[in-house]
């Protein structure tokens, strides 16, 4: 039996104390109400209205049950609405995705301009640091709603906001000798070790960095895996090492005593972002965050549009190629 609309049709024949209008209410004809009061009373186990060829007229029980079936009726309301806000993207849970090399000043952008957008939403924006090949696995376990997500990678099954890139320094110890250039050629880096992110955390990403320094003329001798700011500038420090790093992450290269950040001859090297979300699950909660996030990075991170003829896809080499 649907209780919910039994109840309507309990409330609207009390409210109505007439059986013919009641049915005009509901848009039904009056047989299949009547017959469905019927069924409601052997359900209850109660009669709810007396029937005469002139009247109806609740009984005592039917009054006892009318408030509680009105408080029903109102809560099966609210749980609709409420079931159509989360369809709609405009309550419930949005769980979100960013990497480990997005600046303070950028995460904080995001989270201002989405809460900004969605005032008085019953929405609540669940933020995770992730790599890119984390968050290409919570994608697959509907584990994720959306994220910001490196290139090239996996994007089957996806769909993509505008892509961004955010040109490459190197962050590099001040007492070298190129921390003295205006910009630092790729070739003059030989003899430096490389610090850079785990391959697992995007292993096209890896690759493609690796090959554009071969192409370049710097092969590190070794790569040296790391990723939070202090830990790769105690390598920088002590390994006779290199990193690579858009300038937003280290804003006080230039103020740093032991280390710069000096631009790349060329711009050869770049992250590439996105904003990702499953195919066909784009609500106005996805759409405000892939806005918010394509806005904070032009405007706090320096990202500018990306060459639409770089690939995004993973492409067929096993480590790097020349």
């Amino acid at each position: 039996m649907d209780l919910v609309r039994h109840l309507e049709c309990f409330v609207a024949v009390a409210e109505e104390s007439h059986f013919g209008r009641a049915a005009t209410r509901l848009g039904m004809a009056q047989p299949p109400l009547s017959q469905r009061i019927q069924r409601l009373e052997r359900e209850l186990g109660v009669r709810l209205f007396d029937r005469t060829s002139r009247q109806v007229t609740i009984t005592k029980a039917g009054v006892l049950l009318l408030d509680e079936a009105r408080a029903l009726l109102a809560r099966s309301d609210a749980l609709m609405a409420t079931a159509r806000r989360i369809r709609d993207g405009e309550s419930g849970l949005l769980r979100a995705g960013l990497s480990a090399d997005i600046g303070g000043e950028t995460v904080a952008a995001i989270m201002a301009d989405f809460r900004q957008r969605h005032v008085g939403v019953e929405l609540e924006l669940e933020l995770h640091e992730l790599s890119t090949a984390q968050q290409l696995a919570r994608f697959a376990s509907h584990d994720l709603d959306v994220g910001l997500i490196h290139h090239p990678c996996d994007i089957t099954g996806l769909e993509l906001g505008p892509v961004l890139r955010r040109e490459l320094g190197v962050l590099l110890s001040r007492a070298a000798p190129q921390a003295a250039l205006g910009e630092i050629p790729l070739a003059s880096l030989s003899g430096y070790d490389l610090v850079l992110f785990p391959r697992a955390g995007a292993p096209a990403l890896h690759d493609d960095i690796l090959t554009t320094c071969a192409r370049g003329g710097y092969s590190p001798a070794t790569v040296r895996h790391g990723q939070g700011s202090s830990f790769v500038r105690g390598l920088v420090l002590s390994a006779n090492a290199v990193a690579f790093s858009p300038r937003d992450v280290h804003p006080s290269g230039d103020r740093d005593p032991d280390v710069v950040w000096r631009p790349l001859t060329g711009a050869p090297l770049a992250w590439r972002h996105s904003v990702a979300w499953p195919q066909g699950h784009r609500d106005s909660a996805v759409s405000t965050f892939a806005d918010a996030a394509t806005r904070a990075l032009r405007d706090t991170a320096g990202a500018s549009a990306d060459p639409p003829s770089r690939p995004l896809h993973l492409r067929p080499a096993s480590e790097f190629w020349l």
